[in-house]
């Protein structure tokens, strides 16, 4: 299996697509894996080199110690650039991962060409919020909080059409290591990149879940707000827009980052 060793951290990755098209990174949200991009992989793949991994304390990669900071995982994703010799990249990161493109744009902007942040956030101001959702997975495992995300990931319509697809989100959770997941939980907990993302000049695409209740639409608009020429999408869908709205997520963020 493909693995690097990212400044310390040993990170899983693999890559779909041919080589010599421009690489596109994928970057998971909190409590998933590489998996999460299924739904978009192979339409990626037809245009872009694409590149998934699992961000330190998730899926197939290191759990270090934690807690974690944004800063910890963007130098991850730099290291990983680093490894593979990938001088310049598309970007699209949900959650959490749009979290680090905010990250990596404003510290090494010279290394992302476009960008599509999806249903995420500069800052959440809610620690209480956090600390209880760690708490809770640290004295009895992610069976713990996996029925609230869920709910929090995915409307109830799409819960009751697509159980399949919902019964493999569950087991995706399941799977995450406690210990990473509360890391990463910490790190989204004291994030706020709400004034220092002002700077970022790269081209970015916002896009926001109408009934998104963990990263609200006003969260994504605001960002569009500060980054200047920031463009807003917003899809019918909850958080996990990717997988709730997938062909129009799809095509809206493919029509973007080919530009």
């Amino acid at each position: 299996m493909p693995f690097v060793d990212a400044g310390g951290t040993r990170l899983f990755y693999r890559f779909d697509g041919k080589p010599g098209n421009p690489v596109l990174v994928l970057s998971n949200s909190l409590g998933s894996d590489v998996t999460m991009w299924d739904p978009q992989a192979a339409a990626f793949a037809m245009r872009f080199r694409v590149l998934r991994y699992d961000s330190r304390g998730h899926g197939q990669s290191a759990v270090p110690p934690g807690p974690y900071r944004i800063e910890d995982l963007g130098r991850d994703l730099l290291g990983l650039l680093d490894a593979l010799g990938l001088e310049r990249v598309r970007f699209c990161g949900l959650s959490k991962g749009g979290m680090v493109g905010m990250w990596l744009a404003t510290n090494a902007p010279e290394r992302v060409e476009r960008m599509a942040l999806c249903n995420t956030s500069a800052y959440f101001g809610e620690p209480e919020t956090w600390n209880a959702r760690m708490k809770a997975v640290l004295a009895s495992g992610m069976e713990a909080v996996v029925p609230q995300v869920i709910e929090r990931w995915l409307t109830s319509e799409f819960r009751a059409r697509a159980p399949d697809v919902v019964e493999k989100v569950r087991r995706m959770l399941l799977a995450t290591p406690p210990e990473g997941y509360v890391a990463c939980c910490a790190a989204i907990r004291d994030m706020d990149q709400r004034e220092s993302i002002a700077a970022i000049r790269t081209p970015t695409l916002v896009v926001v879940g109408t009934h998104d209740p963990a990263t609200p639409p006003e969260h994504g608009r605001q960002i569009a707000k500060r980054i200047p020429g920031a463009k807003v999408v917003e899809l019918n869908a909850s958080h996990l827009s990717n997988v709730e709205a997938k062909d129009r997520f799809t095509a809206v963020v493919r029509s973007f980052l080919e530009e």
